[in-house]
This record gives C-alpha cells, sequence and structure tokens, in this order.
C-alpha cells in the first residue's frame, strides 16, 4: 500500500497539485508537515524533480531536521542528494556564501549574534543605557525586516530622536561592512537586495530552486516574503503552508497581511483546506472552533476529528496564583497516577514567563521531573559566550565573530575605527581578521598608537595556544581568566549582585572544563576544537521524561496529551496592552494555539485576586473562556463550583482510592 493511499482526499489533493502557486490552509493536527514532506517525495519519485531543484523551508531548525528525518525514511536508496530542506536564515547564509562577491563581501564573512551587535550600537551610540541600546537594535531590526534603508529611515525621520537613531542605523550598516561581517536580519535583506539589483544572479537561483515549499507561511515577515517572491518568479511553482488561527508572531514582525496578500498578487492561487485534525478530540475542537470565530476570518476554516467526544475541559478558579501554582501541580499528580501516564505526557502551559515561578516551586516541593522550555541555555550567557570566544579562536585563528568577541570583551583599547580599517583590509585581501592583523600590508592602514594593542592581542591568543596545547586545561583557563581580568570587568559593567552570578557561571563553567580535561586527559586547545558541540548539549533533552513548562509562544507546533492551561485572566491572556495596541485578535490566537496542543485532556485555571508590587488585586476570568462556549466546560473552585463538580471529584478520589487499597 502507498504511503498516499492514506491520507485524506484533500492531503491528497495538495501533494499532486502543480498546475500553479498553491496555498494549503492547514489547521492544527492537521498533518501539515506530514503534506509537505509526501509533495517532496511526490515530486521527486512521480515528476521527475531533482533534489538539488527543490526547497523546502521552515522556520526553526527543529522543524527543519524533522522533515529531513521524514523526507530520509521515504527515500531510502533513493537519490536525495542536493534536497534543501533548511529555515529562512540557513538558505540566506547559503546565497550569500555563494554571492559574497557580487555585494563586496569574502565568502568566510562573519554572522554576528544580537549580543555582539549590541555592543556595536552601545559603542556607535555612546551609551551605556542598556534599555535605550535594546530599543535602538529592535527598532534598527524592524527597519531591516520591513526593508527600510538607512536612507528610508531618515527620509521618513519625524522628529530629531528619529533621525538620530536612523544616523545610528547608518552608522551600524557601515560598521558591519566594514567588518565583513552581517547580523541575522541580514541573512534576509541581502539576498532580497542581491536578487533585485542583479537579475542574472536572481535567475540563476531562480532556475536553480525550480519548486518551493513554504511552511508556516502566516509567520514570514515582509522580506521573507519578498525573498520568496523573487526565488518563485514568474513561474510561480509553490505550495505555501500556513493557517491564519495561529499568526500569533505579530510582535517580531510577522504579517498576517501576507497571508491576505496571496491571492491578490497571485491570481491563479489555489486553495486547499486541511480540516481534518488527528490530534484532539472532538470537545477540545469545538472550543477552540467557537473561540476563534469570534475573530475577524481571512479564510473559513472548521476543524473536525474522528478521536471520539474526549472529557469534559475542566475550568478551576483558585484564590490565588500560590493555590492555583498548587492545584495545577496536584490535579496533574493525581490525574497521571490514575491514567497510568508518563511525566512527558504533561505540559503546563503560561502566557508569560514569569507565571512559571510559583509552578516550579510546588513541582520541586513534589519532586516532580519538569522541563523548562524558551528559557536561556547555560552556554546561550553571555558571559559563556565570552569566554567561548577566547576558546573557539584558539581553536581557529580564522574564526571572525570570535576574533571580534574576544578583542571587545574586555576591551583593549582597540577601537572601532581600526576594526573598520582591519575590516576593509581583510575584505580586499580574502583573509581572516586575526590573519590581516599580522600582515605588512595593513601597517599604513592605522596609527602606530592603533595597531599597537591589535597586536598585542595577536601575540597574546599566540602564547595562549601555545599553553593551551601542553598545559592541564583547569591551569590555562586561570591563567586567561586572570589576564583578561574578566571578574573586575563584570563589576565594572554591571551592578554588584548581577556581576556576582555572571561570575559564579563562569567559574562553573570553568571547572567543567578543568574536570573534563582531567578526565578525558585533554589540553584546553583539544576542548576548544570540539567547543562548538557544548551548546547542543541542551537540545538532547526530547526522550526526558519530565512535565514541560512553556510559554503558549514557545509551544507552537508542540502536541501534548494532557495540557494545563494556566493564568486565563484578563490582563495576561489577553495581555493589558492588547486593547490599546489592537492586538486583541492576536491573544485570541494565542488562546487557540494553547487549546490545540492539548490531544486528550485541557484543563484551564486563573486566580481570583493577584498580587501586583504591593498591592492585591481582584482577577476577573479571561473573555477567552466564555467564548469557548459552556457546553464542554465544567468549572470547580471559587463561587462557582456546581454540585455535578463536587460528585465528579468524590467519584474520582473513590477510584484513586480503590486503586490504592488494591495495590496493598
Amino acid at each position: 500500500m502507498s504511503a498516499t493511499s492514506v491520507l485524506n482526499p484533500p492531503q491528497r489533493e495538495a501533494i499532486r497539485y502543480l498546475d500553479g502557486p498553491l496555498l494549503v490552509l492547514a489547521g492544527a493536527g492537521s498533518g501539515k508537515t506530514r503534506v509537505i514532506t509526501e509533495k517532496i517525495v511526490y515530486l521527486i519519485e512521480s515528476c521527475g524533480f531533482s533534489p538539488d531543484n527543490i526547497a523546502a523551508i521552515t522556520f526553526t531548525n527543529k522543524a527543519a531536521r524533522e522533515m529531513q528525518e521524514r523526507v530520509s525514511k521515504r527515500l531510502v536508496g533513493k537519490p536525495s542528494r542536493g534536497l534543501t530542506i533548511s529555515t529562512f536564515h540557513a538558505l540566506g547564509v547559503r546565497i550569500l556564501r555563494e554571492e559574497a562577491g557580487v555585494l563586496g563581501y569574502k565568502p568566510s564573512f562573519s554572522i554576528l549574534d544580537a549580543t555582539d551587535c549590541f555592543g556595536i550600537v552601545s559603542e556607535l551610540a555612546g551609551s551605556a543605557d542598556k534599555l535605550a541600546i535594546r530599543k535602538l537594535q529592535s527598532l534598527i531590526s524592524n527597519w531591516k525586516s520591513a526593508l527600510v534603508s538607512p536612507d528610508l529611515a531618515r527620509k521618513k525621520a519625524r522628529n530629531e530622536s528619529e533621525i538620530l537613531a536612523a544616523n545610528a542605523f547608518a552608522s551600524y550598516s557601515a560598521t558591519l561592512q566594514a567588518y565583513q561581517a552581517v547580523d541575522f536580519d541580514d541573512l534576509i535583506a541581502l539576498p532580497v537586495a542581491l536578487f533585485e539589483n542583479h537579475p542574472a544572479v536572481r535567475d540563476k537561483w531562480q532556475n536553480r530552486l525550480r519548486y518551493l515549499l513554504i511552511d508556516e507561511y502566516q509567520d514570514t515577515n515582509a522580506s521573507q516574503y519578498q525573498l520568496l517572491r523573487l526565488l518563485a518568479g514568474a513561474r510561480a511553482a509553490f505550495t505555501a503552508v500556513g493557517d491564519d488561527d495561529q499568526a500569533i508572531y505579530g510582535w517580531r514582525g510577522a504579517d498576517i497581511a501576507n497571508l491576505r496578500g496571496l491571492p491578490r498578487d497571485y491570481p491563479n492561487l489555489k486553495l486547499i483546506k486541511l480540516e481534518q485534525n488527528y490530534r484532539s478530540t472532538v470537545r477540545i475542537l469545538k472550543a477552540a472552533n467557537a473561540l476563534i470565530s469570534h475573530n475577524e476570518k481571512l479564510f473559513d476554516k472548521k476543524l473536525w476529528s474522528e478521536l471520539g467526544h474526549g472529557d469534559p475541559i475542566t475550568v478551576h478558579v483558585c484564590q490565588d496564583k500560590e493555590k492555583e501554582a498548587e492545584s495545577v501541580v496536584m490535579k496533574l499528580q493525581a490525574h497521571r497516577f490514575q491514567h497510568q501516564g508518563a511525566f512527558r505526557d504533561y505540559a503546563i502551559l503560561y502566557r508569560g514567563n514569569f507565571q512559571a515561578r510559583a509552578v516550579e516551586k510546588f513541582l520541586r516541593q513534589q519532586r516532580v521531573p519538569y522541563l523548562l522550555s524558551g528559557g536561556q541555555s547555560f552556554f546561550e550567557k553571555a558571559e559563556i559566550k565570552d569566554i567561548t570566544s577566547y576558546l573557539r579562536l584558539l581553536a581557529n585563528q580564522d574564526d571572525d565573530p570570535a576574533f571580534l568577541r574576544a578583542i571587545g570583551t574586555p576591551r583593549r583599547g582597540v577601537g572601532s575605527s581600526t576594526l573598520q580599517a582591519l575590516g576593509s583590509y581583510a575584505g580586499e585581501r580574502r583573509i581572516s581578521l586575526f590573519a590581516a592583523a599580522c600582515e605588512q600590508g595593513f601597517v599604513p592602514r592605522v596609527q602606530a598608537r592603533q595597531l599597537a594593542p591589535l597586536l598585542e592581542f595577536c601575540a597574546f591568543i599566540e602564547r595562549l595556544k601555545a599553553r593551551a596545547g601542553c598545559k592541564p586545561a583547569g591551569q590555562v583557563i586561570t591563567a586567561l581568566l586572570t589576564a583578561i581580568a574578566y571578574e573586575a570587568w563584570l563589576y565594572d559593567q554591571d551592578d554588584a549582585r548581577t556581576a556576582q552570578i555572571k561570575w559564579g557561571n563562569v567559574q562553573e563553567f570553568c571547572d567543567w572544563l578543568s574536570r573534563k580535561g582531567d578526565e578525558d586527559r585533554k589540553t584546553l586547545l583539544d576542548l576548544a576544537q570540539t567547543i562548538a558541540l557544548i551548546n547542543r548539549l541542551d537540545e538532547q533533552d526530547a526522550d526526558i521524561d519530565a512535565v514541560r513548562l512553556s510559554t503558549l509562544h514557545a509551544a507552537k507546533g508542540l502536541e501534548f496529551k494532557h495540557v494545563f492551561l494556566i493564568g486565563i485572566e484578563e490582563g495576561v491572556l489577553p495581555h493589558r496592552d492588547a486593547e490599546t495596541e489592537n492586538r486583541t485578535e492576536e491573544e485570541r490566537r494565542l488562546m487557540y494555539v494553547g487549546i490545540t496542543r492539548a490531544q486528550r485532556s485541557l484543563h484551564l485555571s486563573y486566580a481570583e485576586k493577584r498580587q501586583q508590587g504591593r498591592e492585591v488585586v481582584p482577577c476577573q476570568a479571561s473573555r477567552f473562556i466564555a467564548e469557548m462556549g459552556s457546553d464542554d466546560l465544567r468549572f470547580s473552585g471559587g463561587r462557582s463550583e456546581t454540585a455535578p463538580d463536587r460528585m465528579a471529584n468524590a467519584e474520582r478520589f473513590s477510584a484513586l482510592k480503590a486503586m490504592l487499597n488494591k495495590g496493598k
């Protein structure tokens, strides 16, 4: 039996349609990933497409990996070499590496992360105000995502502060160019500029990538949409998969108008709806459909399921957030015991990270294992990345991002003008920044006072590398921290408490490196050569039997047998700023995403009062609860508990008691 024979009719139609541009409106749990992977297989096996002419574009590395694994399983023993399955940013890197010369970059240009860019913006602005710098950084990012150039930003400026911001944007762009570096926004914006200004290059890529499949289309921003349009060209051979009901990233530039604009930009667009849900019970979907019906609809769609009616949705009213957290943990434990489930079957979801603290406390008290999604990895902390930049440079002196970070953390008297001159020279010579600093040809480019600290830094790295190749790892890392006076620098940068925490993290990291060196009999240089793999450690948590704690945003794309949605109150969900910022519909979609994560059971809760600062304020149930309809909701707690609910609780308790007695 072929794989397509078990697909439903709309899925089969979506896979086989090749007569023009296609929009697949895929509801939550409707098998969109399967449709994309099966279409890739269909294009290769049945339509004669070469794998290197196909590109599937996702938003996350996790989604790309999952899709790659599925396709590989389906194409066992068949040619798949050259197939592109990647994120938007990874595709952007590929295009830019190949076409770097056209834009005046060397192929080995650096990609700077947000922390690296923060330092550049801070220096250009001449300010130590972190909040102001982050706002400016966010504004520059929004400009780039909207394809606004520094010149256009200047023209649009309405007051002095906007003019200053536009000037900072221009200086920032020039600095990155001089450093032979790009930021994450450039990975999309630069390929767009490349294709718009160089038709021959655009034609080359259109002929190379002859069929495009785009996942989560509703999450594209202006620059991503334009990149796709330029890649698709007049041929418009693409399948876009999206769901307007799950557009929840407007705050980071995603524009649902891109979905609305598809029928306008492609008049012959074919629309296929995937409405059969393979994830959730009828009751859960009925509540989700009722909720989302209160939004203005781009496309009419209604999810349905053959997985049975399922349990009623519970709504528990709690006295305060502490009682809510305690109640959720106790109910989760009782439910797990009753159904003999695993911890990994459960998720506790919330609007903001602050809501996790109380829940974490009770989970720890009850010794319930849990994983926190959306939190910062230890290896992503700024202070750890500072130290690893030195280690990366020891392992590879051609690592330009590591060079830029290390030379500026702490500062060594090497200013931005020196680095700009170095970047320009390295670009001309097509060599790394480290190599360029050591060439005689660079000497006339800067003054002697500028050159001296640069050469001293390079000499320091060479000396450290020599020691790192033969001395114990712990001894060398201690010498490094002492030489750069990193602890003192932290206390100069931050308040005492923050600096203490950061220094503690650095010490923990260095202790780990020292132990690793002793246990594995490896030098610091040996360890440095594998340092890039370290930050992958936190990705290995998929098989851990633990309750998942996650924001609603971070939970998108995931599913769990049992879901607890907490803090469903006015001011939390929808967020208090939603009405004034005209984002109520996006908040409703966020609630919809939370509901549709649940496969078998859904449990909502909210508090009657919450602590805000020093005062206790009364809370109201979110309007979204009433919008779900009352037929399938069962309330308990607070003033709203009904007799049937108390009876149901008593029945559950009796069942638990019987199970316990049985085990004696």
